[in-house]
């Protein structure tokens, strides 16, 4: 099984939104994506607590699949592609590992 985890650090203000707003809008999509990709075989998605240290991440995607090519799929699913094309307008930063269990 593999294991995807990616996480985001997101702009202050973009596309005329707070962070708060655009962080609000991430979770909704990345959460409408559980259901659209087939090959997802466990999902998460979480924002750091609002206690938590600032230059932490804002947003991470937790991602189990059976294999790579699994993975290959979700992340060519057109669904995952306009997320990622979200996000691309609103992130400051990104970090991913990829990983076997």
């Amino acid at each position: 099984m593999i294991r995807h985890i990616v996480m985001f650090t997101l702009l202050e203000e973009a596309n005329g939104k707070t962070k708060k707003e655009n962080l609000a809008e991430a979770v909704e999509k990345a959460k409408a994506l559980k259901d659209k990709v087939p090959s997802l075989r466990s999902y998460s998605v979480v924002t750091n607590y609002e206690k938590a240290d600032r230059t932490n991440y804002d947003i991470a995607l937790i991602c189990d699949f059976d294999d790579m090519n699994g993975l290959d799929e979700y992340q060519n699913h057109p669904d995952h592609k306009a997320f990622g094309a979200f996000l691309k307008n609103i992130r400051d930063g990104r970090a991913c590992i990829d990983f076997e269990i």
